[in-house]
């Protein structure tokens, strides 16, 4: 069996996009998307979360739930992925998804702000009754809605990384363009606590609502146009797809299931998801009550507790900036990954010591190393990730990872909202509670390092390498 050859303009086409190779301005360029997504996160889970806690009094653990619902719907990164390598819209594999995506999720972020305050104002007038559960469906679905729309967008999009970039390239793009990420975080925590500084303290309802409202429409609008200004025809001049992939120009395509059996032909994928899974529920599980336990335990108002996240992308920042560059090429990137998870482990620590202190001074020192670390980590596993990725399937093994991802991190805010709260009936003591979320994931950590012992390269590359060429020949020739 043989798969037959692509056309010679497609040949002429690739051979000329091969020679093309994306300088650092395209990289910072392309990390404009990921700054917008930063800027996005801050709203939902550092303005969000914070705002239904605290001054509309929703439990923690319904307010940790509805927000990870945009989560659970990571399945759908998979199926994006394979629609990405399989079918083009607009003329692009990976650029279409990403702009009808990112329209989507702006859109939904604005009704789910909408939802949130007739939930309080249901909560306040009639209780936990069956208009209250029914806004809380309502937003849960809304956030899920929320959560499809990124699939849509940011799992095509790191498949384009793929497509733009050679091996030797990958370890810069990755440390530019998520460093970009926490420019985004930085950016949207300054601006939303510069906005957000005129409701401090006791305000009336209708202020909150105009405030965080104006908050809600400001920034998307933004997002926007550094999602326009990152993707705008760097596809067409950079992208290797049609080079790479033995698909490409096929009218039968992959389809999904053969994509999936790809995905599965080397054991080594399931071990390295499972290793994201345990090594992101543990990094983010402190996302959903860090600004409550900054408010709570050390009495920083609404503008200061917004900050936070400044400081943690800060950290995160120097991380991403200096182990892409120093650490990984002279440890490895197995090696940088175990460096980052135990020195995480040992923040988390900090973190719960600085609450016994009531000093936010150190609060913020230690979620600054906390960051530091997490960069670290971070960078390595990007790294590795790549490494473990079939370039012909590059939209489902990428959708893979964001599954594996997206889930724990689903998993890790419900969980840190329903540890606190489990906490905080345990022990009755607020910082107990509290610390209780912080060392979970530390011991989790170590779980992680483990789990990264068993990983091989090397084998997944062999493994997969054959089995896809076997499957691609059954289903295309």
């Amino acid at each position: 069996m043989s798969i037959d050859r692509l056309p010679d303009s497609t040949l002429t086409d690739s051979a000329t996009a091969a020679q093309k190779r994306v300088n650092l301005l395209t990289m910072f360029r392309l990390g404009l998307f990921q700054m917008g997504l930063g800027m996005m996160s801050i709203l939902t889970l550092g303005v969000l979360n914070r705002v239904m806690i605290k001054e509309l009094a929703i439990p923690a653990t319904v307010v940790a739930g509805t927000l990870a619902m945009h989560q659970f719907v990571a399945p759908a990164r998979v199926w994006f992925g394979q629609m990405s390598d399989a079918k083009p819209l607009f003329g692009h594999h990976r650029t279409g998804y990403v702009w009808v995506g990112s329209v989507l999720f702006v859109i939904s972020a604005f009704l789910a702000v909408q939802v949130m305050w007739r939930l309080g104002a249901s909560l306040e007038a009639v209780g936990w009754t069956t208009p209250t559960y029914g806004w809380v469906g309502l937003l849960g679905l809304i956030f899920a809605l929320y959560g499809i729309a990124i699939c849509s967008s940011s799992t095509p999009f790191a498949a384009l990384l793929v497509d733009v970039s050679d091996e030797e390239d990958r370890s810069k793009l990755v440390g530019v363009v998520w460093s970009m990420l926490m420019v985004g975080i930085i950016i949207g925590a300054i601006v939303s606590s510069s906005l957000l500084e005129q409701i401090d303290g006791d305000v009336p309802r209708e202020v909150l609502q105009a405030s965080i409202n104006g908050l809600f429409v400001k920034v998307p609008a933004v997002v926007l146009l550094l999602v326009g200004i990152a993707t705008f025809g760097v596809e067409k001049k950079y992208s290797r797809y049609g080079a790479r992939s033995l698909a490409v120009n096929r009218e039968d395509k992959i389809t999904l299931g053969s994509a999936l059996r790809i995905l599965t032909a080397s054991r080594q994928t399931g071990l390295f998801f499972t290793f994201l899974l345990v090594m992101t529920i543990c990094l983010f599980m402190q996302d959903a009550v860090l600004e409550p336990y900054g408010g709570e335990i050390f009495k920083m108002p609404i503008s200061e507790t917004t900050r936070l996240n400044a400081i943690y992308g800060t950290g995160v920042l120097l991380g991403l900036g200096t182990t892409g560059f120093f650490i990984v090429p002279r440890i490895g990137k197995q090696n940088t990954i175990r460096l980052g998870c135990l020195s995480v482990a040992a923040c988390f620590g900090l973190i719960i010591l600085s609450g016994f202190t009531g000093n936010p001074i150190v609060f913020k020192s230690a979620l600054m190393c906390f960051g530091l670390a997490s960069g670290i980590t971070t960078t390595g596993a990007l790294s590795l990730m790549l490494d473990l990725t079939a370039a012909e399937t590059a939209g489902t093994f990428i959708g893979a990872w964001g599954l594996s991802q997206a889930m724990a991190r689903g998993v890790a805010t419900v969980s840190g909202g329903a540890i606190l709260d489990f906490g905080r009936s345990l022990f009755g003591v607020p910082m107990l509670a509290y610390g209780l979320v912080f060392a979970v994931p530390a011991v989790g950590m170590i779980a992680a390092v483990w789990l990264l012992s068993r990983v091989d390269v090397a084998e997944f590359q062999d493994n997969a390498k054959s089995a896809i060429a076997t499957i691609l020949e059954n289903e295309l020739d």
